[in-house]
Order: C-alpha cells, then sequence, then structure tokens
C-alpha cells in the first residue's frame, strides 16, 4: 500500500511539473501578443532561453541554495554545495517523504525560472537582450532561491518569527519576486519612445490579441499544476480543494477586472480581462489551500479590481510595463500574501502582521538586487537599445530576422 501511495504522489508530481513547464509557453503568448509585432522574435527568444538558464543555474546550485536542509540552513542563508546529491538511491525528496529527490528537483526547478519571465514582459521592447540575459542569470540564479529559503527553505519566516509566514504557492516568493525585478527594470530603462508625449500616454497596443488569450488559458491551465502541486502529495481532498479555489479565483478576477475597467475605462477591454484573471490566479497562490468557497471567489474578485486600478495608476506614474506584469505579479502577489490573514483558515492580526513582514522583506531584497544589478548593467554595458533599434523593431537589431514575413518580399531584403 506505502508502495502504491508513493508511486500515486510522485505520478501527480510529475504531472504537475509538466503543467508548470507550459505555463513558459503562456508567458511567450501573452508577452507576444501584448507587444508589437517587430519585436515578435525577441519576446519569443527571452521565453525560450530564460527556462534553461532557470533550470542550470538551478541544477548547479540554485536548489541546495534554495533546500539546503537543517544541516545548512541559517536564518537568511544556507547552501549545502553544489549540484545535484540524490543520496543513497534517490527515492526520496529531501524535505517530503512522499516523490523522488528527482521529481522534486524538476517540480522546483520549474518555479525558478518563473520569477524572470515576469520581468521579460515587463522591460519588452527596448531592453539589451544580453544585458537581460544577465540580469536572469543573477536573479535566478542568486535572488529567487535565497529568498524562496527564507520561508520553503527553513529560514527565518518560516521559523524566526512566533507566528510562521505563510505562502503556500509563491504569491510572493514567486510572483512578487518577479514584480519586483520588473519594477527595476522598468524605472532604470525608461519607457518606450513615444509612450508618453507632452504630457499624455499614447497607447501603443498590442499586435495580437488571440494570441494573448491563448497564452492566458495556457496559463490557467498550468497554474492547476502550479497551486495543485504545491500540496506536494496527491492527497484527493486537498488537491480538488486547490483546484476549486484556483478556478473559482481566476474567474472573479476576470468578472472583477470586467466591471472594474467598465467603470473606470469605460470599455469592455479584454486585455484588462485577461489580466484579471491572471491577477485572480496570482491573488489566490499564497492561501489556495487555506479558503473556502466565499473567500476564493473574494479574493480573485478583488484580484481583478486591483489589476485595472494598478495598470492605469502606473501608467499615469509614466512607468512603462507593456504586459502589466508589474499590476498582475507584483500588486496582486502582494495582495494575494496579505489576504491569508484576512481570510480563509489562518485569518488573524497575527497573520496578517506576519504576512506584511514577510512582504516587506522580500520586496526589499528583491528589488534592492534588481535595481542594483539592473545599475551596473547599464553603466556597463548598457541595458537599453538604440532609439534606431527600437524604431526598426528588436527582432531585425538583435535577431536578423522577422517573426512575419510577407511571402512578396524578396528574402534579401528582409534579411539585409
Amino acid at each position: 500500500m506505502e508502495e502504491v501511495l508513493f508511486t500515486t504522489n510522485n505520478l501527480w508530481m510529475m504531472i504537475a511539473t509538466f503543467l508548470v513547464f507550459i505555463m513558459h509557453l503562456g508567458f511567450a503568448g501573452v508577452e507576444t501578443g501584448f507587444t508589437q509585432s517587430k519585436n515578435t522574435v525577441n519576446i519569443l527568444f527571452k521565453n525560450t532561453i530564460i527556462p534553461p538558464i532557470g533550470l542550470l543555474t538551478y541544477a548547479f546550485w540554485g536548489f541546495n541554495l534554495m533546500y539546503p536542509g537543517d544541516d545548512y540552513a541559517g536564518a537568511f542563508f544556507g547552501f549545502s554545495g553544489f549540484g545535484l546529491d540524490p543520496g543513497e538511491d534517490g527515492l526520496t525528496a529531501a524535505y517530503n517523504p512522499g516523490y523522488t529527490y528527482w521529481t522534486d528537483f524538476l517540480f522546483q526547478g520549474m518555479f525558478a525560472a518563473t520569477a524572470a519571465t515576469i520581468v521579460s514582459g515587463a522591460v519588452a521592447e527596448r531592453v539589451k537582450l544580453n544585458s537581460f540575459l544577465i540580469f536572469v542569470l543573477l536573479y535566478v540564479g542568486i535572488c529567487y532561491p535565497m529568498t524562496g529559503m527564507w520561508d520553503w527553505g527553513g529560514g527565518f519566516l518560516e521559523n524566526g518569527l512566533a507566528t510562521p509566514f505563510y505562502d503556500f504557492a509563491g504569491s510572493t516568493l514567486v510572483h512578487s519576486v518577479g514584480g519586483w525585478g520588473a519594477l527595476a527594470g522598468i524605472i532604470l530603462l525608461g519607457a518606450r519612445k513615444g509612450k508618453y508625449v507632452d504630457g499624455k500616454i499614447r497607447p501603443i497596443p498590442g499586435h495580437s490579441m488571440p494570441l494573448a488569450t491563448i497564452g492566458v488559458f495556457l496559463l490557467w491551465l498550468g497554474w492547476y499544476g502550479f497551486n495543485g502541486g504545491s500540496v506536494l502529495s496527491a492527497d484527493p481532498g486537498l488537491v480538488s480543494l486547490v483546484f476549486v479555489t484556483t478556478t473559482l479565483a481566476a474567474a472573479a478576477g476576470a468578472i472583477g477586472a470586467l466591471f472594474t475597467s467598465l467603470v473606470v475605462i469605460r470599455s469592455n477591454d479584454l486585455s484588462m480581462v485577461l489580466n484579471g484573471i491572471l491577477g485572480g490566479l496570482v491573488g489566490i497562490t499564497a492561501g489556495a489551500d487555506q479558503m473556502g468557497i466565499t473567500d476564493a471567489i473574494l479574493i480573485g474578485f478583488i484580484a481583478g479590481v486591483i489589476v485595472v486600478i494598478a495598470v492605469v495608476t502606473i501608467d499615469r506614474l509614466k512607468l512603462d510595463d507593456p504586459v502589466g506584469a508589474t499590476s498582475v505579479h507584483l500588486i496582486c502577489g502582494i495582495w494575494g500574501t496579505l489576504a491569508v490573514g484576512l481570510f480563509g483558515n489562518l485569518a488573524s492580526g497575527a497573520q496578517f502582521l506576519t504576512q506584511l513582514i514577510g512582504v516587506a522583506c522580500v520586496g526589499a531584497f528583491c528589488f534592492a538586487f534588481a535595481f542594483a544589478s539592473f545599475y551596473v548593467l547599464k553603466k556597463t554595458l548598457g541595458i537599453r537599445v538604440s532609439e534606431e533599434e527600437e524604431i526598426e523593431g528588436l527582432d531585425i537589431g538583435e535577431h536578423k530576422m522577422r517573426a512575419y514575413v510577407d511571402v512578396s518580399t524578396p528574402a534579401e531584403k528582409v534579411y539585409s
């Protein structure tokens, strides 16, 4: 019986890993659809290369930095060595006996690249590719596993506070980590050319709403692995509950964004509804296993409202975020984390205060790390493409190719 249970748990965790993996295709679709066609290859290239960078750094040192084990864990930093060490047989995870060490690494590794993918969308259409890839290496390789260790790896947020910080699947430890990096990037990069002219906001619409919509639904699908896998077993009751709360929060996020966009911008704005779905998913992620039906719906609905207000506010502050990454992942990540102290099984004043402390600590470190990284790159290699390259499009400037080729155009003109 124990062998059957182990195999079932391990199988579910592998399925969840596959679902999280497909989220990278979802991010690629959303970011590509929300940006201009002349930058499509650049967006796809970044979303293609980020997972390999994330997985390799996680294998070389990130996994052991995030999950150092009791013998190596400190309050703020722990490291158990380079490479992967499955022990005698690799049949049990380092901190969870319900599945194999290898499955544990793969599942956690899929999470690692997500943080940098969030940054990719925010800095789209004007960031230098090579500088961005160096940032990804630093952010995924150091910042993400360090802050993850503070809670999930036995650090001070889990064991150093009177009331332990709680982030079930990463509203803060994944999504707002990416959101803080995105905020630092767009501050130092500046807005795209023509976005803010004579004090007015000039919309730069994305080129493919069908592609963005496909991307969002792929992300929604992947979230069943993201949240459902975070149960860390195939427990039928808990996995089913997490599926329900995740689904209802996403649906409520769409409705919240719909109503708010009708009031605030007087439009049935598809981009807002799509980001409302993502906002609802990010919002429920911190407490998906702790919420009831009404709680999940309220958290998702409020996240959908927040997304629209945040997108409009960030735009008015002249912070240019082409895909709304900071609104979805940072603002809704903060909201979802704080919501654990307001709704569900853990709701209390003490829990809310702990959640606030966790948000502040992770935010301060991640923003400082990202800002310093981008700043050094800006002063050395540069982080922004030339004005000419930005106007022509990064597909030609960075990749010497186009995503969409007019068959009537001779090849030598396209690739010259």
